[in-house]
């Protein structure tokens, strides 16, 4: 079997009937989640008991909690220790979610391990009422198989969504807890307000086990108090990242780019910290005693600490790309919070990347999982932010890499319609429309029939285009050879559409903003980075 052999059939877990009914059924009784997780466990061969030789370190948030993870994961890995990391969602390909030492494992260490599971849960469903694990818990239960066959030092294992109820959250016993920023995201799992969301953020608390979490507001943060009460745990905050320089430590660089990421590196200082205090004492007990609520302390990082928050890299998170006079800037930015902190980094950034040339700025974006409010605050950001943001274009597209598909199943989504994803870009095009102050009557041409339906078009600077590679081929105007693949297939583009693109094709730079969407973003690194699709 080969490495899209696995892939094709993990992705029928994505429509698995049985998996979806089961689902549904747990959507009103959250609670017995991490039960039917146990069942699952055990039928792959898996004990519960063994990720307690992971020695994992289990990290939750709304925003940051991937690079909090990254962070700290390059750090330990900086120490000498095996290290296993497991994340999501992935950009370009899904074994880009289970990593050893930083790396995704190997295409065909992936398809050995995969089949291991799979067999093994395909050959008892039939006593089991014919189910099988839906897509996230499967690849759950595999990168602990993985991590365990690989002999792996620590864990770092990011939670998917919430904490609770969470499949990750079958873990009895990790080393050490972090949750990031909190925000409002996943409301219909997860609770409608902060702090419902902090509740469930919270349930990845074990007793005994040290918890540390970013600075949130106060209604969270009581939230997050009272969890760590109930459960048994101590709960410190970070400090700021400045305070470790107050130590005499020479200013703390990063791999990452962006004002926020500063809290996600103090968490990760706080939880490798903590994790290597307990790998280096005699017992495994050096937990006990831990109690209350207060302030993290302040600590001179090591050399080793140092380096690995500046060698940090995280693709698709406030990510810089530059080919020839095409300069892309990368982040998978989809909620309230994290496209604020968007709009930061692109204005700093872009400046930095200004010359005296001519330059059209371009934002690609999808907005299929954000609401209306969330675009509205973002173009209201993009407006005033302290030096305005001033678009030439705005493209929409959904997250459809190509316009025919090919045999690349690892960005397959079935739990979405084409229809679907087209009607949102045209709803979000008509928006961002009117809220710039142009209200005429949409005059986008949808046509869903045979194939995809040509670009959308527009008297304003919007379009929408069918997929990915036909919005960014439109954007750069043939200045990007690394687009320009005569095999990849596109709908023509109509004639009125490209005498749009004048202003591309004289200007001398284009700088594009990519975000809305990790799934966007990933689809645009398939192309743009052909090296991570190989």
């Amino acid at each position: 079997m080969e490495y899209q052999d696995a892939v094709c059939t993990l992705n029928t877990l994505q429509t698995n009937a049985s998996a979806l009914d089961q689902v549904r059924r747990e959507r009103g009784h959250p609670e017995i989640q991490l039960q039917a997780m146990r069942g699952f466990l055990q039928r792959a061969g898996l004990k519960v008991e063994e990720l307690d030789h992971l020695n994992i370190i289990h990290v939750t948030g709304t925003k940051g909690k991937g690079s909090t993870c990254a962070f700290t994961e390059q750090i330990l890995r900086n120490y000498g220790f095996r290290t296993g990391f497991y994340s999501s969602p992935h950009l370009v390909q899904v074994r880009e979610r289970i990593r050893i030492n930083g790396r995704p494992i190997e295409k065909d260490l992936f398809t050995k391990y995969f089949w291991q599971v799979y067999n093994r849960l395909d050959e008892t469903k039939e006593s089991h009422g014919g189910t099988m694990p839906a897509y996230f818990r499967f690849l759950t239960i595999l990168a602990f198989h993985v991590f365990l066959q690989e002999k792996v030092d620590v864990a770092v294992i990011e939670v998917g969504i919430g904490g609770a109820y969470d499949c990750t959250n079958i873990i009895r016993r990790p080393w050490v807890c972090g949750i990031s920023s909190l925000g409002i995201d996943h409301t219909s799992i997860l609770g409608d307000t902060i702090e419902k969301i902090a509740w469930q953020k919270g349930g990845i608390f074990k007793p005994g086990v040290p918890a540390f979490t970013v600075k949130q507001q106060e209604g969270p943060m009581t939230v997050l108090q009272q969890r760590a009460e109930e459960i048994g745990c101590s709960l410190s905050v970070c400090p700021e990242l400045g305070q470790y320089q107050s130590l005499g430590v020479e200013p703390v660089k990063l791999g990452l780019a962006g004002l926020h990421q500063r809290s996600n590196a103090s968490l990760a200082l706080q939880l490798t910290h903590c994790w290597l205090q307990r790998r280096c004492s005699t017992g495994r007990g050096s937990a006990a005693g831990f109690g209350g609520f207060g302030t993290a302390p302040v600590f001179e990082p090591s050399p080793r600490m140092l380096k690995g928050l500046a060698e940090t890299d995280w693709l698709g998170r406030n990510q810089t790309l530059t080919h020839g006079g095409i300069t892309y800037f990368l982040d998978g930015a989809h909620t309230t919070r994290s496209m604020q902190a968007c709009v930061r980094w692109f204005s700093e950034a872009a400046a930095q990347h200004e010359t005296n040339t001519t330059w059209v700025p371009i934002l690609l974006i999808s907005v299929q999982f954000f609401s209306f409010s969330c675009l509205l605050l973002f173009i209201t950001d993009v407006l005033v932010f302290p030096q305005p943001c001033h678009f030439d274009f705005a493209v929409f597209c959904p997250n459809i890499t190509e316009a025919i598909a090919t045999c690349n199943a690892d960005q397959q989504n079935f739990n979405v319609s084409v229809e679907n994803m087209l009607t949102r870009c045209l709803d979000n095009q008509q928006s961002w429309r009117v809220l710039n102050g142009r209200e005429e009557k949409p005059e986008a041409e949808f046509l869903i029939g045979d194939g995809l339906p040509l670009v959308a078009e527009q008297r304003s600077a919007t379009l929408v285009f069918p997929c990915i590679l036909s919005a960014l081929r439109w954007i750069t105007q043939g200045k990007d050879p690394v687009l320009s693949d005569p095999s990849k297939h596109l709908i023509p583009v109509k004639v009125s559409v490209n005498a749009k693109a004048a202003p591309l094709r004289a200007a001398s730079n284009i700088h594009v903003l990519i975000t809305g969407s990790l799934h966007l973003v990933g689809g645009a690194l398939k192309h743009l980075e052909p090296s991570l699709a190989s």
